[in-house]
């Protein structure tokens, strides 16, 4: 606990170090950010639990895991900030609080495109979730070959003094739509070439030749349950 709270107490100290750094920005704001991340922090922890309990419960009843894996992760102040002023968003406390709704996010890996489905349908139904957007960009991909189910949900985390409605973003996606996401970024983020036009259309390509598989793949398990 005494790590714990010293990574704690440097982390905080970081963020007012960068405060102080960058005239631009008021300290206040940096203060509000990082209990902000605090608090979403603890809307991320709940809902991962909820998912791991989903599939617990799934291999009770149907002796399958339809999680393969999950991945949890937090905006920092600088990447918030990044976003609200790439947006036009406001630079204040409540306008990034109200439009940057992915400061919290967990991405969860499934084996099939029904797996998507199915969980999506249970987190939607739970009793303290509030649904508030569905991004549907398996059904209707991105330009780029993109595919994922997002969900922005709210749920009540309880803090010392009060109880605070956060969003939390769940990213659904199969294994074979998370690796075609995770080769796309690094790919082009690392691209300087000039026909970079070209790079897209071929990554397009493997996008849509995965998409087939996946649903093979689902094929595939669906005559052998």
């Amino acid at each position: 606990m005494i790590l714990e709270k010293k990574a704690r107490y440097s982390d905080f100290k970081r963020v007012m170090d960068a405060a102080a750094a960058n005239s631009r920005t008021p300290k206040e704001l940096y203060e509000h950010l990082h209990r902000l991340i605090v608090l979403y922090r603890g809307g991320m922890r709940d809902v991962c639990a909820r998912l791991e309990f989903m599939d617990d419960q799934f291999r009770t009843e149907y002796d399958h895991n339809p999680i393969h894996h999950m991945e949890c992760r937090m905006k920092t102040v600088e990447s918030i900030l990044e976003k609200a002023h790439r947006r036009g968003y406001p630079l204040t406390a409540d306008g990034i609080r109200d439009n940057v709704r992915d400061i919290a996010g967990v991405r969860v890996i499934c084996n099939y495109i029904d797996d998507v489905y199915h969980l999506a349908e249970i987190i939607m139904k739970q009793d303290n979730f509030t649904v508030e957007r569905v991004s549907d960009y398996i059904r209707e991909p991105k330009e780029n070959g993109y595919r994922s189910l997002h969900l922005v949900i709210r749920l009540p985390v309880q803090t010392s003094l009060t109880t605070e409605e956060v969003p939390v973003e769940i990213q659904l996606r199969t294994v074979a739509m998370d690796a075609w996401a995770s080769l796309e970024h690094e790919l082009m983020y690392k691209s300087n070439r000039s026909n970079v036009e070209i790079d897209r259309m071929k990554l397009k390509i493997c996008a849509d030749e995965l998409a087939s598989i996946d649903r093979y793949m689902q094929d595939i398990y669906k005559e052998m349950a």
